[in-house]
C-alpha cells in the first residue's frame, strides 16, 4: 500500500537526508576528569523509570524492514532500561492484524519502562471531525503503552508528495486529546523543532513532555524533497532549513520557563 511504501522509503532516504553539523550544546573538556564510576540515577518518567536518561525516539513502521528495526530497538531498551516511543502507528488504524508485531514491543521492552505510540496530528485532527478518537484509546490499551506522542510535522506534509494537510490548529487538537483521551500525551516536531511561541503555548497545557526533535540529524522536510522530482528540489529545497537548532531550543526553554513560572504546566523536555 501507499502508506507501506512510504515508510520503506523514509527508512532508505534516512541516510541521504542527515545534517552534519557539529554538536554546539556542550563544550568539549578532555582534560578536566576520569571516567564516570557507577551507575547513572535512575530518571523518572510519565508513572516508569529509566535506568538512564536516553529515549529511542519514533523511529519506523509499516513496512518489512521496520520490524526487525523496531524489535531490535525494543530489545537494546529492556536491556539497558531505556524510554522508547513508536514510529507513526497510523497504519495500525488501517491494518492493524496485518502491522501490528511491527509494533508489539512492550514483551521486549519490559513493564517498568516508558513506551509511548505515536500518530500525526493531521490523523488525530481527522479522528477528531469523525469523533472516532475512542481508537487511540483502544490503540494505546492494545500496545499495553503508557500513552501517545503526538507529531506535528506541518513542512514534512507540505513537502510530501501525498501530505496530509491541517485545517485546525495543532495547539487546539491537542487541547481536544487532553480533554477526550485518558493517556499521558508527549508532543514533538519533525526535524524542524519549535519556536518560542510554540514552546510558550505548549508549556501551558498538562503534558507529559516536548520532545524538541530539534532541526539536525534526520531532516525529514527534506527526506521528502528527495522522494520527489528535480523541479520540487529545487523550487522547495529551501525551505528544509527552516527551524530551530536543539542548542538553540535548550536556551529558548530555559528562558521561558524563568519567564512563565509556576503557569508552565510541563516540565520535562
Amino acid at each position: 500500500g501507499i502508506t507501506a511504501s512510504r515508510k520503506s522509503d523514509h527508512i532508505d532516504l534516512a541516510f541521504a537526508s542527515q545534517i552534519e553539523t557539529l554538536d554546539t550544546r556542550f563544550y568539549y573538556e578532555p582534560m578536566l576528569t576520569g571516567h564516570p564510576k557507577g551507575d547513572l540515577e535512575p530518571v523518572d518518567f510519565a508513572g516508569k523509570t529509566m535506568k538512564v536518561p536516553m529515549w529511542v525516539s519514533s523511529m519506523t513502521g509499516g513496512t518489512g524492514k521496520a520490524r526487525m528495526i523496531n524489535h531490535n530497538l525494543g530489545r537494546l531498551c529492556g536491556e539497558l532500561g531505556l524510554g522508547m516511543g513508536l514510529g507513526s502507528c497510523r497504519i495500525l488504524l488501517e491494518e492493524m492484524d496485518t502491522y501490528f508485531e511491527d509494533f508489539n514491543l512492550r514483551p521486549l521492552i519490559g513493564p517498568d519502562s516508558p513506551f509511548f505510540a505515536n500518530m500525526g496530528i493531521a490523523q488525530v485532527e481527522e479522528l477528531i471531525r469523525d469523533k472516532k478518537l475512542h481508537q487511540l484509546e483502544e490503540l494505546v490499551s492494545k500496545l499495553e503503552a503508557d500513552g501517545l506522542i503526538l507529531h506535528v510535522n506541518p513542512l514534512q506534509e507540505l513537502l510530501q508528495p501525498e501530505g496530509d494537510r491541517y485545517y485546525m490548529s495543532p495547539v487546539n487538537v491537542v487541547d481536544e486529546l487532553l480533554e477526550q483521551c485518558n493517556f499521558k500525551v508527549v508532543v514533538k516536531e519533525v526535524g524542524q523543532g519549535f519556536g518560542p511561541e510554540s514552546l510558550k503555548a505548549l508549556m501551558k497545557r498538562p503534558i507529559a513532555a516536548i520532545d524538541f526533535a530539534a532541526h539536525g540529524g534526520t531532516n525529514f522536510s527534506q527526506l521528502e524533497l528527495l522522494r520527489g522530482d528535480e523541479l520540487r528540489k529545487d523550487t522547495y529545497g529551501p525551505l528544509t532549513f527552516v527551524g530551530h537548532s536543539a542548542a538553540d531550543m535548550v536556551n529558548l526553554t530555559n528562558d521561558i520557563l524563568e519567564q512563565m513560572g509556576a503557569v508552565a504546566r510541563c516540565q520535562n523536555f
